[in-house]
């Protein structure tokens, strides 16, 4: 794959391809990784911590909270001084939550750590988002994303498998202290690669004019109709993250070091589903793309509802919906993320920062829903991720009319 790097510096050599995606997978990783890893220790942690499932849940609700918060912070901190920098004090803040963590004795601190952990991880999320739209522009920048989310769904696919196996060899808190490598070995990979964001390009703006631009973001149709969307979803992927723990492991009884298999099975989903989306997007646009993954995870959701209160299917029905409702992303996401940044290229460290506040913003609701409604049964969970799959299907046809005939920038 041939990468011309156009808008680097020119005094900095542009960095070879490979590299330069293999850094902005690792940052886009982050989101999962920095969950993934812990998610079937969470059930020792709590007997460890004297904690209960809803405790140990509100440690994924907390690191949401951190995680959408600051990432309207980093977008238009990157639009003003480039995207290096920032990221590199978001990983020092990342690693600084993961030692706390590590030497956490309560289930609150944890939470507190935590959100310091989030605040520090988003910034390579947000702004990695924002470095594939200065390299690749509007028309390639959808594929792209679809592409690097294909290859670092690698590390939500193993994060369970090792997560289970380092809980079996060293205890909990060694999962933390393996998060403490990766953010360093994360921060040495971004030394080697040069800024996408030149001088000429930057934002000038104060605090004010970022307030300014904000409000202006969300009066667009289009913008908020791919905030809409994508909210709602991941209202119902994290409802899925803080109770598939619980739902498999404890109601179904599916061993620890097995339940990775299960997660992984949701990655393998959305690996396919952006590969899918990259040879799908020149033939039927982002939109249309958008549409169908709204309509699969609302019609995912119901069945997996269903099959939580009548117990049809046993394990079975619910892994399986839960595999097609979590495969929705690879439609959803890219296409919301390429299409709006492309809308407002002049903000795209904004726009990435506010589509990724409404996502993750509403998956800290999902994952605090999980944590008040847990019964000890799937049923929650399965609830959650209905009404999510419903409200996206929903948002999209209300909001999606509604922006045709919202004054637009052109793209």
């Amino acid at each position: 794959m041939s990468v011309t790097v156009t808008r680097i510096e020119a005094d900095q050599p542009a960095a070879p391809p490979l590299r330069l995606m293999v850094v902005l997978c690792a940052l886009m990783g982050f989101a999962s990784i920095s969950t993934d890893f812990y998610l079937p220790a969470m059930p020792t942690m709590g007997k460890a911590l004297h904690a209960d499932a809803g405790a140990m849940e509100l440690t994924i609700a907390g690191y949401l909270i951190g995680f959408s918060s600051g990432q309207l912070v980093w977008g238009p901190l990157g639009d003003r001084f480039g995207r290096k920098r920032p990221i590199a004090i978001g990983l020092l803040l990342f690693i600084i939550g993961s030692i706390g963590c590590a030497l956490a004795g309560s289930a609150s601190a944890i939470i507190v750590w935590r959100i310091v952990q989030a605040c520090g991880a988003c910034a390579g999320v947000v702004l990695s988002r924002a470095m594939v739209r200065d390299v690749y522009g509007a028309e390639r920048s959808g594929a792209m994303l679809s592409t690097l989310i294909t290859v670092m769904a690698v590390a939500p696919l193993v994060g369970p498998l090792l997560g289970g196996q380092i809980l079996l060899l060293a205890g909990w808190r060694a999962i933390f202290w393996v998060l403490v490598i990766i953010g360093l070995l994360t921060g040495a990979g971004l030394a080697t690669i040069p800024e996408t964001l030149p001088p000429a390009h930057r934002s000038h703006r104060d605090m004010a004019g970022v307030m300014a631009g904000y409000a202006a973001l969300l009066r667009d149709g289009r913008v908020m109709t791919c905030a809409m969307v994508g909210g709602f979803y991941y209202f119902g992927v994290y409802a899925y993250v803080a109770g598939s723990p619980f739902a498999f492991i404890t109601f179904s009884h599916v061993p620890p070091q097995r339940y990775g298999l299960i997660f992984g099975a949701g990655i393998v989903a959305i690996m396919l589903a952006n590969m899918a989306n990259v040879r799908l997007l020149p033939h039927f646009g982002g939109l249309r793309l958008i549409r169908w993954g709204a309509l699969a995870s609302a019609a995912s959701g119901l069945v997996l509802a269903f099959a939580a209160w009548t117990q049809w299917g046993g394990l079975w029905s619910l892994a399986l919906a839960c595999f097609v409702y979590v495969g929705a992303s690879g439609l959803i996401v890219a296409n919301s993320m390429a299409r709006a940044m492309a809308h407002r290229p002049d903000q795209a460290g904004a726009v990435s920062a506010l589509l990724g506040a409404a996502q993750y913003g509403c998956g800290m609701l999902g994952s605090a829903a999980i944590s008040v409604m847990a019964d000890g049964t799937p049923r929650p969970m399965a609830n959650a991720m209905a009404v999510a799959g419903c409200a996206a299907m929903a948002s999209f046809l209300w909001l999606g009319a509604r922006s045709d005939r919202t004054t637009l920038r052109p793209s």
